[in-house]
């Protein structure tokens, strides 16, 4: 016994055309072969819902199976079964080959035809000193390129191989699953559409063969971490005569002993004397790619305070526009004074500071009346 295909789509059987079609493509989607490989069960369920819907969304179809059932339909001489309605695929394939990856009927292409090469990666370190000023880097990088002796064919001499029999030189394989038209590539050739009958000895008949290579690349003043740079054309080498792909290189910044960065703008800190910070003095700073720069301290410069020095930051990649130093200092306070030192600050210390924190008072011991002692016990 047929089952209901209203039960089969989980339909009311007032249900609209765009209530039919949903329910269709979620059970087409779960039950798909492609999903389900080795599923009997799956693939029965699969039809089941084609079926369901080629009739339920043919108006004609519909009527004559509401009004008679099963047999009403084969009575009148329609045929719904799962052969017949590529129409209806094609009206589908769209959101097959999104979801699948393939395509709808007579959109199947040729594997073997001309394709571009793989697009390649590489990883270079760079100081943050190179990443300022520019640099010119040598790179070796290893990727297949087409054979020089088969020109790519992978046929000795560089002939073209013989067209696939299993393929007949589509590089895909096509069966029919009901309205769906799955492509598969050729187990023979590869998705090549020609199968190689004499290897080229230097390929052994890949057609592809490994190099390393040296290149040259000028890396520009700025360029930051996480940027990459392309270098055209030196990828991979493309498939019967497709162009090469491309490489990128990806740049990373080892981090600085001295300098922090940020855009185009570079930090340090700075240590200095708290005489240098209280009497304000102008000192020498290492830039990174200026040397040694005079840097104005104010007087009464604080710990943490940032200073700048204009234009001696980063360049810009796009303008070349460098950005600012900014200086951050560190007020060092000494650890051992001597003994006249120590005099000379305490005769500061007694000309007053307003800013320095209250401290208690100090207990003469001369002026001081002697503490009573407490009582701890009584009379013996």
């Amino acid at each position: 016994m047929k089952r209901c295909y209203y039960e089969i789509l989980g339909c009311e059987r007032d249900a609209d055309i765009e209530v039919i079609k949903k329910a269709y493509r979620k059970l087409a989607f779960k039950y798909h072969p492609d999903r389900n490989p080795d599923d009997p069960e799956a693939e029965e369920k699969f039809k089941e819902a084609a079926e369901a819907y080629e009739v339920l969304s043919d108006p004609e179809k519909r009527r004559l199976y509401d009004a008679y059932g099963h047999e009403g339909l084969k009575a009148q001489g329609f045929s719904h079964g799962f052969e017949g309605v590529n129409d209806i695929f094609s009206a589908f394939s769209d959101i097959f080959e999104g979801f699948f990856g393939f395509g709808g009927a007579g959109q199947t292409r040729r594997s073997g035809g001309p394709r571009a090469g793989r697009d390649l990666r590489y990883d270079l370190e760079l100081d943050l000193e190179d990443a300022a000023q520019g640099t010119e880097a040598t790179l070796h990088v290893g990727r297949e390129v087409a054979c020089d002796e088969c020109q790519g064919t992978g046929q000795h001499g560089g002939g073209q191989p013989p067209v696939c029999p299993t393929c007949r030189g589509q590089g895909q394989i096509i069966r029919s699953q009901g309205f769906f038209r799955l492509a598969t590539t050729c187990p023979d050739c590869g998705g090549r559409g020609r199968r190689v009958s004499d290897p080229c000895p230097a390929c052994s008949g890949r057609g592809r063969i490994f190099e390393e290579k040296e290149l040259s690349l000028r890396v520009p003043p700025g360029i930051d971490h996480g940027q990459r740079l392309r270098m055209r054309g030196e990828g991979e080498g493309g498939f019967a005569g497709g162009p090469p792909g491309d490489l990128y290189v990806v740049v990373s910044i080892r981090p600085h002993r001295v300098f922090e960065r940020d855009g185009d703008t570079l930090y340090r800190q700075l240590e200095v004397s708290m005489i240098q910070a209280a009497l304000g003095r102008t000192v020498m700073v290492d830039t990174l790619s200026d040397g040694p720069q005079p840097l104005e301290i104010p007087p009464g410069a604080q710990n943490g305070d940032m200073l700048r020095l204009r234009g001696m930051g980063m360049p810009n990649l796009r303008t070349g526009r460098r950005g600012d130093l900014l200086v951050r200092l560190k007020v060092l306070t000494p650890r051992r004074l001597s003994k006249e030192q120590r005099r000379l600050l305490e005769q500061v210390e007694a000309l007053g500071d307003r800013q320095a924190a209250p401290e208690p008072p100090r207990e003469d011991q001369d002026q001081v009346a002697p503490r009573k002692k407490k009582k701890l016990f009584g009379m013996i």
